[in-house]
């Protein structure tokens, strides 16, 4: 996401760094930089100058802190410049007071809709709603289908009307909200390959029937200055309360994202990041312009970790690893759970100074749900429990078979198993260096006033596993490569 933006951007503030002083043509050369990646990135050209005109005040002026050396505090800056063009802060949804909240899905045909409003319906299913979808796209082929389907995967209902009119099936869903206790109505509308008046004439005839509380605009991020264009021509004939960009894992410019805001006025409140029910995320601009800059959004890391894994299920995972009973099936588990975080490129972004790695993973599969890793669950599965239970039963003979059931060859089940044995090691490694680390405290704790002031009385506690050297040992050792 963002890759080129973010890299050009970054190329740009290298050139700052070792200057113990940054004079006014120091920042004017890095602002250039700046300018050319914001129109390399399709941001809309007078929105880069008033920004560049924003950023150059602050620079030189009396904002330089102490604890920062100049550079780091023209980084600063932008940074926050930067987060003020997308918005600020996050913006959140307008819930109604009285039940049921009613949200009205629009946009072109092809942008999205039907699976954003399934997505939104999900997420707000978790945060204990009682959503329900609506089927108002009359025109499209197999959209009311394509709503139930998506609806039925998020196990929300779908509201529909074998009737010809839009305007009619919203009104109704309002009763059908009331009678079954539903709090919060998604309407899906109609989309056109192109805005043009009767799109338009139905959608103002659904807002004054239903009058909703919150109209979403769901925009194809990939199009980029377009949805500028899109945004602003909605916004003036519905009066749009926020943006949800689609598509936005894919975008390496992210000009959409950058404009809309200082545009139209609308603010983008959530981004969809993967053709996944799960992958919609509220868009927070200060943690999007920290990722642009290379600095990472542990935040939204631990949020995602937070939402996909169980704890009880870690918990008891980390009791097997402690007592060294992990197996193949443990590993299984822990892999179908490591999977709902997402992409591996998009986690190493979240990571401060990681961002720059996934070039150097350049022919490794980075998705979490590829192929690769979808072998490696075909190849556990092909197994017995017992198998599973205890890899060393595992002869020639049994790697043949598991090796057809899984669609495999024998070389991958002999890597997976290597694999696998070697992160055992790894985990006894950690295991022992903790209890000698244990064991050094409990020493330190019993000799509390025995011990000499001095340089060389405090006794040496043992150092931590080379973390980076572990992580060596792992990097290129996928079961699989990228072909």
């Amino acid at each position: 996401m963002f890759e080129d933006l973010s890299q050009n951007i970054q190329e740009a503030f290298r050139k700052l760094r070792g200057h113990g002083k940054l004079t006014e043509d120091d920042i004017n050369k890095a602002l250039k930089d700046v300018r050319m990646a914001l129109l390399s990135a399709d941001v809309n050209y007078k929105i880069v100058r008033d920004f560049e005109k924003s950023v150059k005040a602050r620079a030189l002026g009396t904002e330089i802190l102490s604890n920062l050396t100049p550079a780091q505090s023209v980084i600063k800056i932008v940074d926050e410049e930067l987060a003020n063009l997308m918005g600020g802060k996050a913006a959140k949804l307008n819930i109604s007071s009285r039940p049921p909240t009613i949200i009205l899905m629009v946009g072109l045909q092809g942008s999205g809709k039907t699976t954003s409003a399934a997505k939104l319906a999900l997420q707000m299913k978790r945060q204990g709603k009682r959503p329900a979808l609506v089927a108002a796209d009359i025109y499209r082929p197999a959209a009311i289908k394509q709503l139930q389907v998506v609806g039925e995967q998020a196990d929300v209902p779908v509201f529909t009307e074998d009737v010809k009119d839009a305007v009619q099936i919203a009104r109704d869903s309002i009763n059908f909200a009331n009678k079954h206790a539903r709090d919060v109505l998604i309407i899906d509308t109609a989309g056109r390959l192109q805005i043009d008046e009767k799109l338009m004439q139905e959608l103002k005839d659904i807002k004054a029937t239903v009058k909703p509380h919150e109209i979403l605009l769901v925009v194809d991020s990939m199009i980029g200055q377009e949805a500028v264009n899109v945004a602003e021509t909605f916004h003036n004939a519905l009066g749009v309360d926020g943006v949800v960009l689609t598509k936005l894992d894919g975008d390496a410019r992210g000009g959409a994202a950058l404009s809309i805001k200082a545009a139209t006025g609308c603010p983008i409140k959530f981004v969809g990041m993967g053709e996944k029910l799960e992958a919609l995320e509220i868009f927070h601009p200060d943690r999007m312009a920290s990722r642009i800059l290379g600095m990472g959004d542990m935040l939204s890391l631990i949020e995602k970790a937070q939402s996909a894994i169980d704890a009880k299920t870690a918990e008891k995972m980390v009791k097997k690893i402690k007592s060294d009973d992990f197996t193949l099936q443990d590993f299984l588990e822990q892999l179908q759970q490591v999977k709902k975080l997402g992409s591996l490129n998009d986690l190493l972004g979240m990571v401060p100074g990681l961002g720059g790695l996934k070039k150097k993973l350049t022919g490794v599969d980075l998705d979490l749900d590829g192929k690769e890793v979808r072998h490696m669950e075909a190849i556990i599965l092909s197994m017995t429990p017992k198998e599973r239970a205890d890899t060393s039963i595992i002869d020639a003979k049994r790697r043949k078979r598991i090796a057809m059931g899984s669609g495999t060859q024998v070389a991958d089940v002999n890597k997976l198993l290597k694999q696998f044995e070697e992160m055992r090691k790894m985990m006894r490694r950690f295991r022992t260096t903790q209890t000698q680390q244990q064991q050094a405290a409990k020493r330190v704790k019993s000799k509390k006033g025995k011990i000499k002031k001095g340089k060389n009385s405090k006794p040496k506690m043992p150092s931590l596993p080379n973390l980076g050297g572990l992580l060596g040992q792992l990097g290129g050792k996928f079961p699989f490569k990228k072909s």
